[in-house]
């Protein structure tokens, strides 16, 4: 890669991640013509999962994330339901929307405020808030100090969610309500009322302060409105069940940025290696056969990413995805984007989270009894704050025998497949301009405006 430029860490994310970038001059400008994403640790949660008890799976695999853990709480439990074909009350699809879509907000208010902000305004010159690159920021001072005013309100706010979703969650993260059959609480008028009281709060901030924000900053920044476009793919897998075979986002996907929202078919997902740190000696597997099994050191690897892919292309996932598939936001594809898009997805939910409330049978059960059956298989489609989760597993004997996981950093971050295609996060950066290589602020805005989360995307061998 010539004229190669590296960040490593990409800080303000989750995980870990290094980012290379080849730069070289296009039509006078300094710009990204090249671009490799790693994932540099590794974990062992789908190897961990094996010869454990069925129930487990929403537990540990909870423990992958702190920040997106409800997700694969839900999901691992779908997949089981899945085994048997398992029904769940009301109560249990209502609560686990609530408890997601709290999940949902904390998440993208943090995204911003806490990831994002300070890309583009200067923070406190005193830690934690230093070191920091002061490259290219055209926010003045007193926008600046108004804007960290609302970061650390922000702050307030994300433990505020935190809270509403652990009245019935019991607490957040990792919780213990997500079972194969429903949800382990009773709603109480009491908890519902308490709840109501933290709905208000959230959803005037996300009105009266995070949107205003995010179109604060764009407007400071209109180039981002062009920079970042990636593949124009575009896939979700559906999103907060309404009871009526219908979703509030629901499942489809669009190619090269059009509005015709084509089917989701499962069977057309395959993950590539050949770029990654694992075995491959079948190198496209649905993920019902995915092996993980590292090979560290290999030749022409450089993550610890898998590389997922719908019928062999790559489709970026997360809130701009939703959006544009749902019809809520179409305006463009590009970092400006992504972040308009999330904030008003947190102003859809935030709104939905009433009528949830009201649609809970107070006392009414949220579980039915559900046993797994000895030997079957299982999977489940959802989505995350990042965009579309899958859960895939086999039953042997009444133990977990294969377990594998797609998370939506997997599908953004993925490095280049068998066909060189590079992920939609390597082909978002080609273009961007870099006016200063010892501090390309360019490049972090393009990589955060997808809030990769590496802890959820590596996989590895337990050891």
């Amino acid at each position: 890669m010539a004229n190669l430029l590296v960040v490593d860490p990409v800080t303000r994310l989750e995980g870990h991640l290094r980012v290379e970038v080849g730069v070289e001059t296009v039509g006078g400008v300094q710009q990204v013509v090249e671009a490799r994403l790693a994932g540099t640790s590794f974990r062992g949660f789908e190897r961990l999962l094996e010869g454990r008890a069925p129930a487990e799976a929403a537990h540990l695999t909870q423990r992958i994330c702190g920040v997106c853990s409800v997700p694969h709480g839900v999901v691992a439990s779908m997949a089981l339901e899945a085994t048997g074909g398992a029904q769940i009350p009301t109560n249990a699809r209502i609560l686990r929307n609530f408890v997601l879509a709290a999940n949902f907000l904390q998440s993208h208010i943090l995204h911003f405020y806490h990831l994002s902000l300070l890309d583009f305004a200067a923070g406190p010159d005193s830690p934690p808030w230093t070191p920091a690159w002061k490259a290219d920021l055209r926010i003045g001072p007193e926008d600046s100090a108004r804007l960290i005013e609302h970061y650390k309100q922000a702050l307030g706010i994300v433990r505020q969610v935190n809270e509403m979703a652990a009245i019935f969650a019991g607490r957040q993260p990792h919780s213990p309500a997500f079972i194969a059959g429903g949800f382990t609480q009773i709603p109480t008028r009491e908890a519902i009322e308490q709840a109501k009281v933290y709905v208000k709060a959230i959803a005037e901030f996300v009105r009266s302060l995070y949107i205003p924000d995010v179109d604060f900053v764009a407007n400071q920044y209109p180039e981002y409105g062009k920079l970042g476009r990636g593949t124009g793919n575009f896939m979700s897998f559906g999103v907060f069940d309404l009871g009526d075979r219908t979703s509030l986002f629901g499942p489809g996907r669009i190619s090269d940025g059009s509005t015709e929202i084509q089917p989701v078919d499962p069977q057309a997902i395959r993950e590539t290696v050949v770029r990654s740190w694992f075995e491959d000696s079948a190198p496209n597997r649905h993920p019902s056969e995915g092996v993980t099994q590292a090979a560290y050191p290999k030749e022409g690897a450089y993550s610890w990413l898998k590389a997922p892919r719908y019928d062999g292309r790559p489709y970026e996932t997360g809130p701009l995805a939703r959006m544009w598939i749902a019809g809520r936001y179409r305006t463009g594809i590009s970092v400006n984007d992504r972040h308009k898009a999330r904030a008003r997805e947190s102003l859809i939910l935030a709104e939905a989270l009433s009528g949830w409330l009201a649609g809970l049978e107070v006392g009414g059960t949220a579980y039915t009894a559900y046993t797994p059956p000895v030997d079957g298989t299982g999977a489940a489609l959802t989505e995350a704050p990042r965009g579309a989760l899958g859960h895939w597993l086999r039953i042997t004997g009444g133990k977990i025998a294969h377990y594998q996981i797609i998370t939506p950093t997997c599908w953004n971050a993925s490095p280049r497949d068998d066909a060189n295609q590079p992920g939609p996060i390597e082909q978002a950066l080609v273009g961007t301009p870099v006016q200063d290589r010892e501090h390309p602020v360019e490049v972090l805005r393009v990589v955060h405006a997808f809030d990769p989360c590496l802890a959820c995307a590596v996989h590895a061998l337990r050891i």
